[in-house]
């Protein structure tokens, strides 16, 4: 066969053209990987200023368990109080926080009889390095870890705030959901693109989107070697950045979260899940929690309290009667 001339005088062109696409598309990727981190969030006070009234000074000590690596992760144990003994709770907290920040909601708990455990996530308080994980999956492997560790009594509930929330409504879409009896989900973040997500969480975290885009390309074609970049930075005190944990990189920030499809996950849980937050909450749009559940084909209950925000949800005496509630009945 004869191939026509002006075909082969096209050619180098065409791969020119090729050449040229492929080499820009790397350029793009660069500039987003190196330019596209997240900037600077100020602080946000609504966030930082509720703990300073927060007595720690009965905080029970870290304890530790194992991870796969080897790595020692840690957690605190709060005994229940009193002879009626109702079950066991495992709290997930917030973004850049740590078991610390439960200590108010775990001790409500144990008082009304429940074994309570607060967990330092993996990246954040004393659980390895702050701000980072080795890959995308490895939470779910601590908790299944620290679950077989210490084995919670049943009925068991996996209580998660926030960003904890978002994870605990990905171990409840798991393999591993049959491991509680019940997640209770605070608040939750459910991605950027759920209905109840306000930008930036209200200012709580400056999002370095373009890297975040050029990573998840990169992963898709199976190229990790850049997941240890920041791409999320949350809006911290220079006090408090001492200790709690003021960026995550892609795998941390990919793994403490619902999965990519939030609905995909709320339909793949199977067990007895409900949701509470406060109607006053300055970081998501929580009117919209029951209208994303029903959309999913699910009833679960969704709880909203009046006049409470994001973080005193948390802390607030009436909303920790409320979560009580929800664990004990």
């Amino acid at each position: 066969m004869t191939i026509p001339l002006n075909v082969l005088s096209a050619r180098p062109y065409f791969l020119l053209i090729s050449s040229a696409i492929i080499a820009l598309a790397i350029f793009i990727l660069a500039l987003a990987m190196w330019l596209g981190g997240p900037g600077a969030a100020p602080p946000m006070p609504s966030i930082n200023d509720p703990f300073k009234s927060v007595d720690f000074s009965h905080m029970p000590a870290l304890k530790d368990y194992q991870g796969a690596d080897g790595a020692k992760l840690f957690y605190r144990e709060y005994s229940p109080q009193g002879d009626n003994k109702k079950g066991s709770a495992v709290l997930v907290h917030g973004s850049s926080a740590s078991s610390s920040s439960m200590h108010p909601m775990a001790q409500a708990l144990a008082a009304a009889g429940v074994h309570v455990f607060a967990l330092d996530i993996r990246g954040h308080g004393a659980s390895g390095v702050k701000g980072h994980i080795d890959y995308i999956g490895q939470l779910e492997s601590d908790l299944h870890l620290f679950v077989k560790a210490v084995q919670p009594l049943s009925p068991s509930t996996l209580i998660g705030f926030s960003s904890g929330g978002g994870f605990a409504l990905r171990v409840a879409a798991s393999e591993m959901q049959s491991a509680f009896d019940h997640y209770l989900l605070l608040s939750p973040f459910l991605g950027p693109d759920a209905p109840n997500y306000r930008p930036n969480s209200g200012g709580w975290v400056s999002v370095g989107v373009p890297r975040i885009v050029a990573l998840l390309a990169l992963n898709k074609a199976g190229i990790r070697y850049w997941n240890h970049l920041p791409v999320t930075r949350f809006a911290l005190t220079d006090e408090a950045r001492k200790f709690l944990t003021p960026e995550y990189d892609f795998n941390l920030a990919m793994n403490f979260s619902v999965h990519s499809n939030y609905l995909s996950d709320i339909r793949n849980a199977k067990g007895r899940v409900s949701l509470l937050a406060g109607d006053a909450d300055e970081a998501f749009y929580t009117q919209e929690l029951k209208g994303i559940v029903q959309r999913a084909g699910k009833d679960w209950p969704v709880q909203l309290l009046p006049g409470i925000g994001h973080i005193p949800l948390t802390l607030d005496k009436a909303a920790l009667t409320s979560i009580v509630e929800q664990v004990i009945h």
